[in-house]
């Protein structure tokens, strides 16, 4: 197999590469001593040059050509009204580097960095990062004298070889190697430099533990999707989905994920947060989008809003599926055009913020039934994240016991710690399949609270323990009871229930009346959207996008409820 050629390019330096008489030879010249050294033969230099500097070139190509006199020397002319303007650099350089000739399978490029402006140096790097010059970087330097070294003798040159380097020979005592310097090859693949590649890994390792809050998690399914997400987080600005049931953490990730980014410089906002279950009627857009004073009732001063108070930050938008149809719309085009009106402004505000949206309901099926927008899911689900529930991982209960024990601890000051057989005991019954963990982290939270609470002298002991436990049963059958597939709780007494004995005697017999007959199809159906198209199953068809669970859930506002007060 024939030996692979070495191409360099480089930019002629006109003052660096400078130097017409005799002592030009005196001293390092970046573009001549590229071709000095022995154990790299530059078979071809491809030298960029500027017209006011041609005379220059001459002398350069000249001089190359004497020290090696195998080496071609291609001259191009890149002309620049200003070597320091890095669009029209750029873009000249651009131009020159797909004009090139390039053999990559028989030439090795090498891309000269010592010469030309620093513009003009950055261009080159660009070129070579992203691949538009396949090459390596080639980085010279002049030579590095140690303090006690005494200049080297060397024998008087001939007249021949006083010929050749323009004259007179420089002085009995000069060292000729100082004209060559030293040179570096930089690969920009990282991958192949240990150390660099350690470091990368070491940043990526404390990303993701942070993400974890320094959790040690097992569940290999998890920490797979950790290593995804900080690794998104790293690289993109585009909207993110969590999703996942109530208490996974999805609220904690995502500001675990705006931390992350903020320490590593990638954004300069605040964390916004907004829960979009309890946004009720007209107050979700003023919410969302702010409002002018005066635009409605009660609006005695202006707000900005959670969009405008998340530029250049990042907005989490948790139960996402529960905004109205209106109010996606409106949060659509401020995702794309990074724009949106307030209530009752006469002109647009911006916001250019990173969205991270949470939801326990299957959005597919909420755009199959028209609750919620194909163009809004298809906009924010370019990275979506499903969070497992704790149930699905019971090999990090124990890491996350911990975890809550330390957290308790910090927030008291009081240290809690189980007793060695009490804590068996709770491993045991918290990674069997009877505990259900409906509410997640949120019941493991209650539940270490709990114990902690009533630990004597700061031990929990297995009494407390099995007592936790009957609590927890107590709690999950009871949530259980309440579930639409385990029978249907009298709607009259669900009334007093959710609204109290006095406000429930309170309401007249024709609002009662209804509100009985709602909860009552609320309680047989599977979801708010279900209900809905069920409640308004004629008046619906004169609609061209009717938005029933929206319709549903301005009516249970008008009580202070909410469907998740249902039991649903």
């Amino acid at each position: 197999m024939a030996k692979r050629k070495h191409v360099a390019i480089g930019l002629l330096g006109s003052t660096i590469d400078a130097g017409f008489g005799p002592k030009r030879w005196d001293r390092w010249r970046p573009s001549v001593a590229v071709c000095q050294h022995e154990d790299l033969l530059i078979d071809r230099y491809e030298l960029i040059y500027q017209t006011p500097h041609a005379e220059l070139l001459g002398q350069v190509v000249d001089d190359i050509q004497s020290v090696s006199p195998q080496t071609e020397v291609r001259t191009h002319l890149v002309d620049l009204k200003d070597p320091w303007d890095f669009e029209e650099v750029y873009g000249s350089l651009h131009d020159f580097a797909r004009g090139l000739d390039i053999n990559a399978e028989r030439e090795d490029w090498l891309i000269h960095m010592s010469t030309g402006s620093h513009v003009q140096q950055i261009c080159l790097f660009l070129l070579t990062e992203s691949r538009h010059i396949p090459g390596r970087l080639l980085q010279t330097s002049p030579p590095r004298k140690s303090p006690h070294q005494a200049p080297s003798r060397q024998k008087k040159p001939s007249a021949a070889e006083r010929r050749r380097l323009g004259g007179s020979p420089p002085p009995v005592e000069q060292n000729y190697d100082v004209t060559k310097g030293e040179y570096r090859i930089i690969d920009l693949d990282l991958s192949q430099y240990d150390r660099l590649a350690q470091r990368f890994e070491r940043e990526r390792s404390e990303g993701v533990s942070f993400l974890k809050s320094g959790i040690e998690t097992r569940n290999a399914q998890f920490n797979r999707l950790i290593d995804e997400i900080e690794h998104v987080a790293q690289q993109s600005r585009a909207p993110m989905l969590l999703m996942g049931p109530t208490g996974a953490g999805k609220s904690k990730l995502a500001r675990r994920i705006f931390e992350m980014k903020k320490l590593r410089q990638k954004i300069a906002g605040q964390f916004v947060e907004l829960n979009c279950a309890v946004l009720r009627g007209d107050q979700a857009m003023s919410a969302l989008f702010g409002h002018v004073k005066g635009s409605f009732t009660g609006a005695t001063t202006d707000r900005q809003g959670v969009l405008k108070a998340a530029h250049q930050g990042m907005l989490f938008l948790d139960e996402i599926g529960e905004l109205g149809i209106d109010e996606q719309a409106m949060l659509l085009r401020a995702l794309e055009e990074k724009r949106f009106m307030p209530v009752g402004a006469d002109k647009d505000v911006t916001s250019d913020f990173q969205l991270i949206a949470g939801t326990n309901r299957d959005l597919r099926a909420a755009v199959a039934d028209g609750s919620f927008r194909e163009d809004l899911l298809a906009r924010i689900n370019l990275w979506t994240f499903d969070l497992p529930g704790l149930k699905h991982r019971p090999e990090d209960i124990e890491p996350n016991l911990q975890f809550e024990l330390d957290e308790l601890t910090a927030a008291t000051g009081n240290r809690v710690t189980f007793n060695k057989e009490a804590r068996e005991r709770f491993l045991k019954f918290a990674t069997s399949d009877s505990a259900e963990w409906k509410a997640n982290f949120r019941d493991l939270n209650a539940a270490i609270v709990r114990m902690a609470t009533l630990a004597p002298q700061g031990r929990i002991t297995p009494d407390v323990v099995d007592g936790e436990i009957t609590r927890l049963r107590t709690a999950w059958n009871s949530a259980e009871r309440r579930s639409p597939h385990a029978g249907h709780r009298n709607a009259n007494s669900l009334i007093e229930e959710l609204l109290g004995e006095k406000a429930a005697a309170e309401l007249d017999l024709f609002d009662r009346v209804q509100l009985e007959a709602v909860l009552e199809v609320c309680q047989k159906s599977r979801s708010l959207s279900d209900a809905g198209r069920q409640l308004f199953a004629e008046s619906r068809k004169a609609k061209a996008q009717p938005n029933d669970a929206d319709r549903l859930r301005k009516y249970l506002a008008r009580f202070n409820l909410s469907w998740s007060d249902l039991g649903q």
